[in-house]
């Protein structure tokens, strides 16, 4: 399997790309560049909208437009032009990290700070009327986040313990957290995930040059190198979902390769699960 050119960009931190398919767009974010990045791979077409805080991730509203975590919190854009905030509480030295959709239409988001203090990150879940529960309050660097197909597991790293966890999941609460693989030093850090039709769990390894598919039991099925230092998260897309992209970075990196900051994609890799959008 190899890798492919999907967008040509430079971003210092490139993550959380999402699928949305009622746009046929790949939906990703420059974290400290401020940005969001759309690109619709039928046509070619692109978008870049500038947001006034670093921004985690950006992820489809069930009604149109997006839902965003913020340095400050979780905001609204949209339908239209508008931006109002939904849930705004911001915490000195900290930002906004990864984020996802569970099935019931809530998002789940991370939060880290800026120096990576161990325990000085969160995870919490936000409903669609912006009633805010912490799940986690001691996580340091809270990443990759994703559901088992039959929504009865959650998955999600804090990048520093080298793990993919996951948790038992009844709907809207995680409980029961356990390791489900961990990774070797030499393989990098885990960051980004994805899950497919199968169960099998997709990581980016951040500092490891490439992406691995663990089979449902936790095995290592798949190993695919990059030429990237820095490949940040992954996501399937594609009219039938089987194309998975690959966010990178520049960030941290004296003379990055030429591609980093670039979205990768592999097409055929497999078959992803359909995406659900935020509810409020």
């Amino acid at each position: 399997m190899r890798y492919e050119l999907a967008v040509r960009e430079w971003a210092e931190l490139g993550e959380g790309p999402t699928w949305d398919p009622a746009t046929g767009r790949l939906i990703w974010v420059d974290i400290l560049s401020s940005r969001i990045h759309t690109y619709a791979p039928g046509s070619g077409r692109r978008s870049v909208m500038a947001t006034e805080q670093h921004v985690g991730a950006a992820k489809p509203r069930a009604g149109g437009g997006l839902v965003v975590s913020l340095r400050d919190g979780i905001g609204l854009y949209g339908p239209g032009d508008g931006f109002r905030w939904l849930v705004r509480a911001p915490v000195a030295g900290r930002r906004a990290n990864d984020a996802a959709v569970a099935p019931d239409g809530a998002l789940w988001a991370g939060t880290m700070r800026y120096d990576e203090a161990p325990g000085g990150g969160s995870l919490a879940r936000i409903a669609p009327d912006g009633t805010a529960t912490e799940v986690l309050g001691d996580a340091t660097v809270s990443n990759g986040i994703g559901w088992s197909p039959d929504g009865r597991l959650m998955y999600y790293i804090d990048t520093p313990t080298r793990r993919i966890d996951v948790f038992d999941f009844d709907g809207q609460l995680a409980h029961d957290r356990r390791p489900f693989v961990s990774i070797e030093a030499s393989g990098g850090y885990p960051d980004g995930l994805a899950v497919d039709v199968e169960g099998g769990v997709w990581v980016a390894l951040w500092d490891g040059s490439a992406v691995r598919r663990y089979a449902a039991d936790g095995s290592l099925d798949l190993t695919v190198e990059l030429p990237v230092r820095r490949p940040t998260a992954c996501a399937f897309g594609g009219p039938d979902l089987t194309d998975l992209y690959i966010t990178t970075a520049r960030a941290g990196q004296a003379a990055p390769h030429p591609l980093a900051g670039s979205v990768l994609v592999l097409p055929g890799a497999g078959r992803g699960l359909p995406g659900y959008s935020f509810a409020g």
